[in-house]
């Protein structure tokens, strides 16, 4: 057991939005509720999954939608509690403890500001050990878990309460609802008793992040050192000379194209995403896909870039994770694999598809 105040709370924002892969809300947002919110109510408590008690009624209060318009419409702690309020409401119960749906800049954080007015713990789990676009891509779906009720609400006092008979069912719901609210909102889900998180969670996503914002914040050279941490591979080293985004049915789809940098020069690539980054190419090889980890981190700094605020001429590092184990299962393949997105490709881990990398690597350049 420990306490997660204002520092830990921007180490935490930065590892988790590169693990968002480009999605899961900006981390400026995300930093600036969390650290006024326990700046006023207190440190709050991270217990890591051996500490938490079988029977502890918990809860993900988390952001829906499209990441450019959460840059315009930002929201708000009130929402997130009134999306919590909907379903604790409804069920007549009180959660014991929060823990954040996915990895992401913002969504990573959501748990910590309610967690700390109310003075309840955050658990250091989540439900997918990155970030996806849809309400069913969670790996408590694929044990069964449907992760309803969900409440919804804007910054306007808006509320809904989503009953579905599915996971699946929800998102159509949800997003239908997300795109009525104006393209963002806040949502909570999946109140459950601790045991079904501890069974079916991705563990220890919070301590990561902070140990990836802390070599962020403090390596000379922090991609080597990330790559090492991550098990990640270099994917690609080029300049954004194009970036096509479009903001539709509740989500940002498009694709960004880069010209290879340093021993990449002579070489081009392309993503593609759908609020998070899905497929990788470079020279029209595929050399990463969903549900594997694809990050793009600003070369000099090793900063993560999501894709809300990727543009023309920034020059970046694009790698490539490994995802948790949990997906690499058939339901998790028919879940978040490529086909799933549209993608005609059957999924090839990332360490396969990068088993002879010819290019060396070179970081003082």
């Amino acid at each position: 057991m420990r306490y997660i105040g204002v520092e830990e709370i921007e180490k935490i924002a930065l590892g988790a939005t590169l693990l968002g892969t480009g999605g899961g809300g900006d981390p400026t947002i995300g930093t600036l509720i969390s650290k006024q919110a326990i700046e006023q109510y207190g440190p709050v408590q991270l217990l890591s999954i051996d500490e938490v008690d079988d029977k502890l009624l918990v809860a993900s209060p988390s952001g829906i939608g499209a990441p450019t318009v959460s840059v315009e419409k930002i929201p708000d702690i009130e929402s997130h509690e009134r999306a919590l309020e909907i379903i604790e409401d409804y069920l007549d119960v009180r959660v014991d403890a929060l823990f954040p749906i996915e990895a992401g800049g913002s969504n990573s954080l959501v748990p910590f500001p309610i967690a700390a007015k109310r003075g309840i713990p955050v658990i250091d789990a989540d439900g997918m050990g990155r970030a996806f676009p849809e309400v069913q891509m969670v790996t408590f779906y694929l044990d069964g878990l449907q992760g309803m009720p969900m409440g919804i609400a804007d910054m306007q006092g808006n509320v809904a309460l989503i009953n579905g008979m599915s996971a699946v069912e929800g998102e159509k719901i949800a997003r239908s609802i997300t795109t009525t609210f104006g393209g963002t909102a806040s949502d909570a889900s999946y109140v459950m008793t601790a045991d079904k998180l501890k069974q079916s969670g991705v563990i220890g996503t919070l301590t990561l992040s902070e140990q990836i914002g802390e070599i962020l914040l403090t390596a000379d050279k922090p991609i080597p050192a990330l790559l090492k941490l991550l098990n990640a591979f270099l994917l690609f080293k080029g300049k954004v000379f194009d970036v096509s985004r479009k903001t539709e049915g509740g989500f940002v789809r498009g694709f960004t194209q880069l010209t290879g940098l340093d021993e990449y020069e002579d070489e081009t690539a392309e993503m593609s995403f759908q609020n998070e980054n899905l497929i990788f190419k470079r020279n029209e090889d595929v050399i990463c896909m969903t549900p594997d980890l694809i990050c793009v981190l600003d070369l000099e700094t090793g900063m993560p870039v999501t894709t809300e605020r990727v543009k023309f001429g920034i020059r970046v590092a694009v790698i490539g994770i490994p995802c948790d184990p949990k997906w690499r299962v058939p339901k998790g393949i028919e879940v978040v694999g490529p086909r799933y997105f549209g993608y005609d490709m059957d999924y090839v881990e990332v360490e396969n598809l990068n088993k002879e990398d010819l290019h060396e690597i070179n970081w003082e350049r």
